[in-house]
């Protein structure tokens, strides 16, 4: 499956701000069957912490929706225990771990609260989101090495651009 944008936006904030020294993208559980089916959009590991970063990832500009809003919550739910278990089953050499749903653009209200009420899940939406971009951007303003993201590299030169 091909990486999408915005697995490269969290990918890049791992690796450049969480300091993850490993981020894979769209990780299936091994061994195939019914469970291979699912996948974690980003996974990041940071090995100094000990941390583990297990991460959703839904770019829609338009906003979080997959049909209604009870459907999107149990949608997002489902694939929060799906990194639940991955973490038990995979990971269980790090000693913290870090459940994120990241998506620019959520609808407030019945929407947020019910996301939130998901215990263990970080949410990074919204403003959060925008926040977490405008890290990189100041970091990508400062500087030039090739972090090998390529959301990163664009952050980059269009921060070093010239009139």
């Amino acid at each position: 499956m091909l990486t999408d944008v915005g697995e490269y936006i969290v990918g890049a904030h791992l690796q450049l701000i969480e300091g993850c020294d490993f981020i894979d993208y769209n990780v299936r559980i091994p061994g195939g069957g019914l469970s291979g089916l699912s996948e974690l959009d980003v996974v990041g590991l940071n090995f100094n912490t000990k941390t583990a970063f297990l991460c959703e990832v839904t770019t829609h500009i338009r906003g979080l929706n997959y049909g209604s809003y009870q459907t999107t919550i149990e949608k997002i739910r489902s694939k929060h225990q799906h990194q639940l278990a991955y973490a038990n089953a995979h990971l269980s050499q790090f000693q913290n771990f870090r459940y994120m749903l990241w998506s620019p653009r959520v609808s407030v209200g019945n929407l947020t609260t019910n996301l939130a009420a998901i215990e263990g899940l970080e949410l990074v939406i919204n403003g959060e989101y925008k926040r977490r971009i405008n890290e990189l951007k100041a970091l990508a303003a400062n500087t030039t090495h090739d972090a090998r993201n390529p959301f990163f590299r664009i952050l980059q030169i269009l921060e070093h651009m010239r009139d």
